[in-house]
């Protein structure tokens, strides 16, 4: 005998959400990531319901190449907000994750503060797949997360190619994390992050570094004068601090404040958010667009026959786009 499924009580799980139970936040995050189609529903509802309660948190994307410092740098930076009294929330954007388990699951053991201080929540991405599902469930555990009453998030991106850009059309600010003396800093310089960047951070700024982390500041400061900068509201700075001994995590964390301040008296804050939530959607559409393409056997079946043409060369990209295109109308 098949057991009866018991209807999730979504009411009563956003009022535990809402009262800061990091188990129901937990619990509600695994509910986004569930592919059951009543699950779906079931988050939709839930996601809707704390809608009112979301969208304070100051929202950080934090990018940079491995070996950067990122895990060390969020644990500094996680822990000085701790400090000043705010609640942090760690989420990471990792097309890899269904390969590789995603990069936080290690970082959270060397995020050795944060991971056992009852102010901070890290969560890993979902094992998705696809940069689109990864962002679109990274998206709703930030609201999640938001309605839980954590009023700053971090959001790590591996750093690598569209995860960035996916990371910054979800948060207010975003950091490009660099290391001091490697080789040529312009080299090491890739132009859609920089344009991208609210603020370029040199970590690693101490002991015989110092020298070193502020020639390389120098240099990507010479390097922004080239581009047009995003806003005309906002240049990027470039600032130097030690993730290691905390030198500059405040002065770096100020910048982000001072960022806020100067996108909300020009009301590019506003606008910002709301383009975010019109690429959510598109994003979410998306998703489900490709979710009925995997669920539907029949479609499945002519999408298989329909890639072997197109693989032979019988048929071409834009025939079958348009052939699969139909079938889902």
């Amino acid at each position: 005998m098949v057991p009866k499924k018991i209807p999730l009580d979504t009411k009563a799980l956003a009022r535990e959400l809402r009262s800061g139970s990091r188990a129901a936040l937990a619990r509600a995050i695994t509910l986004i990531e569930s592919r059951r189609a009543d699950h779906q529903a079931s988050a939709r509802e839930l996601v809707q319901a704390l809608l009112p309660a979301t969208g304070k948190a100051v929202r950080v994307g934090i990018t940079g190449s491995p070996g950067v410092g990122k895990s060390t740098t969020i644990d500094a930076l996680g822990m000085y907000l701790i400090g000043q009294g705010h609640k942090v929330a760690v989420l990471a954007v990792d097309p890899s994750s269904a390969r590789t388990g995603g990069s936080i699951l290690g970082d959270k053991t060397r995020m050795a503060q944060l991971a056992v201080s009852d102010r901070a929540f890290i969560r890993p991405s979902p094992s998705s797949g696809t940069l689109g599902g990864v962002a679109a469930k990274t998206r709703e555990a930030m609201l999640l997360c938001e309605a839980a009453g954590f009023d700053v998030v971090l959001v790590e991106t591996v750093g690598i190619g569209q995860s960035e850009t996916a990371v910054y059309d979800m948060t207010d600010f975003f950091l490009a994390l660099m290391l001091p003396g490697a080789g040529d800093e312009l080299q090491g310089i890739k132009k859609g992050l920089v344009e991208l960047a609210d603020m370029i951070a040199i970590n690693k700024a101490d002991g015989d570094n110092i020298k070193r982390a502020t020639m390389a500041a120098a240099e990507y400061r010479s390097a922004l004068h080239i581009l047009t900068p995003r806003s005309e509201h906002w240049h990027p700075p470039v600032v130097t601090y030690s993730a290691l001994t905390g030198s500059g995590i405040a002065e770096l964390w100020q910048k982000v404040l001072d960022h806020r301040t100067a996108m909300n008296a020009s009301g590019e804050f506003a606008a910002r958010r709301r383009e975010q939530q019109v690429k959510w959607m598109w994003s979410m559409l998306e998703g489900r667009m490709m979710a009925r393409l995997r669920s539907d056997a029949t479609i499945r079946a002519k999408v298989r026959k329909t890639e072997a043409e197109v693989a032979d060369g019988r048929m071409t990209p834009a025939v079958a786009a348009e052939q699969i295109a139909e079938w889902l109308r």
